[in-house]
């Protein structure tokens, strides 16, 4: 069975900086899109980044322009997501995807393969 395995969730305070990774196991999705998304207590899932199959182009909530930034490694079947200048509200379940596409997209219906999701939360 195809897993997206996310890793590096954990406790900040504001102001810091995590970087969470994400890695398929059982195939690549070098011709995919990949994206990151968040759930907050409460709210709806929300996409927050996404990476075009060859990392020439990406994407970014505007809540999170500036200070996130998204990458990939094929021959590793990773994705990253650097965050920077965390804030309280950037407090959520992280999740990265695989898109259907070679573009990633801002609908969580476009996506196909899902991880486990990893939590990030960040005091005040």
């Amino acid at each position: 069975q195809v897993q997206l395995v996310e890793s590096g969730g954990g406790l900040v305070q504001a102001g810091g900086s995590l970087r969470l990774s994400c890695t398929a196991s059982r195939r690549t999705f070098s011709n995919n899109g990949m994206g990151w998304f968040r759930r907050a207590p409460g709210k709806e899932r929300e996409f927050v980044s996404g990476i075009s199959y060859n990392s020439e182009r990406t994407y970014y909530a505007d809540s999170v322009k500036g200070r996130f930034a998204i990458s990939r490694d094929n021959s590793k079947s990773t994705v990253w997501i650097q965050m920077n200048s965390l804030k309280p509200e950037d407090t959520a379940v992280y999740y990265c995807a695989a898109a259907r596409k070679p573009y990633p997209s801002t609908d969580a219906s476009d996506y196909n393969y899902w991880g486990q999701g990893t939590q990030v939360t960040v005091s005040s």
